[in-house]
C-alpha cells in the first residue's frame, strides 16, 4: 500500500483539519492511523475492531498492548495514538463531561523547557513546526461509585538500555506530561510480559472481542471449566457446545469469561487444544498482564 512518504508541517495541518486526536468512545479519531494518507509505520500494522470502532495499531507490540488493555477491569474507554497538547490544556478526562476539573496543565513546549531538552520539530524546506508527541494508549477507568481515572501506556520494542539519548529525552517528556496530570505512565517493552501470553491473547481475540455473551452464559462456561478441570480444552468445548447448541457460542462464552477474569486460567499455554486449561488464582492471572499489574520499564 502506497503511503505518504514522511511527516511534514502540511501533514500535521491535515491531521488537525481531520479532527485527529478528538472524540471519545466510538467517535474518537486517532492522531496516527493505518491509512494511505499517513507515513508508513515500522513493522506490521493492525486494524482491530473493538466496541464499534477500528483500533489503529502500528506494530505487533501495540497489538499486544491493546489486547492487554482490553482485559483491564472497569475499562470505560481506550484511545490509541493519543496526541499530547503543545500548550496548556484541560485534563483529557474532562472530555467525558462528568469529570470536573478546570485546571490547565502544562503542555509539551513548557515541559521541554523545564526538562532542559529541545522540543521535537519537523521541517519541510523553510517551513518548520513543533512536532505533536503522542502516547500509544490512554486508558479510562470507571470504577463504580468512584471518579474516573486514567492510565497512559507507551510501548517500545527492545530494551530500555538500548534507547538512544534523544529517545530517552522524548520518553521523559511524555512521562512528565502525564505525571503532572496525576496519570500513571507505564513504559512497556517485551521484558514486561511473556510473549506466549500475548500470543494466546492473539489466538483467542476473535472469540473474546466478538459479540458479547450474557453474564449467565459466561458463568455456565466458567462452572463447566472448573467441573472438567484436567480434561482437554477440546472436551470442554464439546460439553459447552452441547449445552449452548453451537460450538462458536461455546468458544465465545469460555474465552470472554477468561478475559474478564471470571475464569482465571494460565495464559502461558500453547495452541494445542488437547491441553487442558490450568485454573490459577485471580492474583496470578492479573500478574500475567503488565498493565493490570502496573509493570513499567521506566520507574
Amino acid at each position: 500500500m502506497r503511503t505518504t512518504k514522511r511527516f511534514t508541517p502540511t501533514v500535521l495541518a491535515r491531521f488537525v483539519r481531520e479532527g485527529r486526536g478528538t472524540g471519545i468512545y466510538e467517535d474518537y479519531v486517532p492522531w496516527h492511523k493505518v491509512s494511505r494518507g499517513d507515513p508508513a509505520s515500522s513493522g506490521r500494522s493492525h486494524l482491530v475492531v473493538w466496541r464499534q470502532r477500528f483500533r489503529e495499531l502500528l506494530s505487533d507490540g501495540e497489538l499486544f498492548e491493546q489486547l492487554f488493555a482490553i482485559m483491564v477491569p472497569d475499562l470505560d474507554d481506550c484511545t490509541e495514538q493519543f496526541p499530547l497538547s503543545l500548550e496548556r490544556a484541560l485534563h483529557p478526562l474532562t472530555a467525558y463531561g462528568d469529570y470536573l476539573d478546570d485546571t490547565h496543565y502544562p503542555g509539551t513546549r513548557e515541559l521541554a523547557v523545564q526538562l532542559g531538552i529541545k522540543h521535537p520539530s519537523i521541517r519541510a524546506k523553510e517551513d518548520k513546526v513543533d512536532w505533536v508527541p503522542s502516547t500509544d494508549f490512554l486508558l479510562v477507568i470507571r470504577k463504580p461509585g468512584r471518579r474516573r481515572s486514567a492510565i497512559a501506556v507507551a510501548y517500545k520494542p527492545g530494551t530500555l538500555e538500548g534507547l538512544k539519548k534523544r529517545q530517552r529525552e522524548l520518553l521523559a517528556l511524555e512521562r512528565e506530561y502525564w505525571i503532572c496530570r496525576n496519570v500513571p505512565w507505564l513504559l512497556i517493552t517485551p521484558s514486561q510480559y511473556e510473549r506466549c501470553v500475548a500470543l494466546t491473547l492473539c489466538r483467542t481475540a476473535p472469540w473474546s472481542l466478538d459479540m458479547q455473551i450474557p453474564a449467565a452464559r459466561r458463568l455456565v462456561a466458567a462452572q463447566a471449566a472448573r467441573k472438567y478441570c484436567g480434561y482437554s480444552l477440546t472436551f470442554l468445548i464439546a460439553q459447552l457446545a452441547a449445552e449452548f447448541g453451537e460450538r462458536e457460542l461455546a468458544q465465545r462464552a469460555l474465552w470472554q469469561a477468561i478475559w474478564r477474569g471470571e475464569l482465571p486460567v494460565d495464559l502461558r499455554r500453547g495452541w494445542r487444544p488437547h491441553e487442558p486449561l490450568k485454573i490459577i488464582s485471580l492474583e496470578a492471572f492479573h500478574a500475567l498482564n503488565p498493565i493490570i499489574s502496573g509493570r513499567s520499564a521506566w520507574i
